[in-house]
């Protein structure tokens, strides 16, 4: 019998696979759990018709992502920080002043997107990856400057 999986099952496949199994296996385990729905005409359209609009979703993604990263290269986000001799801070900016500092600018990201090796203790500019979704990456560009 032919079943189309609704879920990932360990040593059969993953979502969406059409795998050929047993029948008994796909009558008193699969179908009962609803890990599987047979492989039918009907059920094989509608999962063609569900993998088209999960690719058109993530096409929408990539745009959308792209045209963020492009938006962040326009951006330099300035940090105004204490600091003391030889351009040192007090402190340091960690990603989540970095998110602050863009939300204040219009641009929503999340902290844990923002990818800080580790945390800004040098007044200076610095090139800041970002990791948006669809496996685009942006570069945000952080000035961090002396407050007066």
């Amino acid at each position: 019998m032919e079943v189309i999986l609704q879920e990932d099952v360990p040593n059969l496949g993953v979502t969406g696979d059409v795998v050929k199994v047993r029948d008994g296996y796909a009558r008193n385990y699969l179908l009962p759990r609803g890990l599987a729905v047979e492989a039918n005409r009907r059920n094989v359209r509608i999962l063609e018709h569900q993998k088209r609009m999960a690719a058109a979703k993530r096409e929408r993604e990539q745009r959308h992502a792209q045209a963020l990263s492009e938006r962040l290269a326009a951006v330099t986000v300035v940090i105004k920080a204490r600091a003391g001799e030889e351009e040192r801070l007090f402190g340091s900016v960690t990603n989540l002043d970095i998110e602050k500092a863009l939300t204040a600018q219009g641009i929503a990201i999340d902290r844990r997107k923002i990818l800080l090796a580790e945390p800004i203790k040098q007044l200076g500019t610095y090139t800041v990856p970002v990791q948006l979704s669809g496996g685009v990456r942006g570069n945000v560009t952080v000035q961090v400057v002396r407050d007066a």
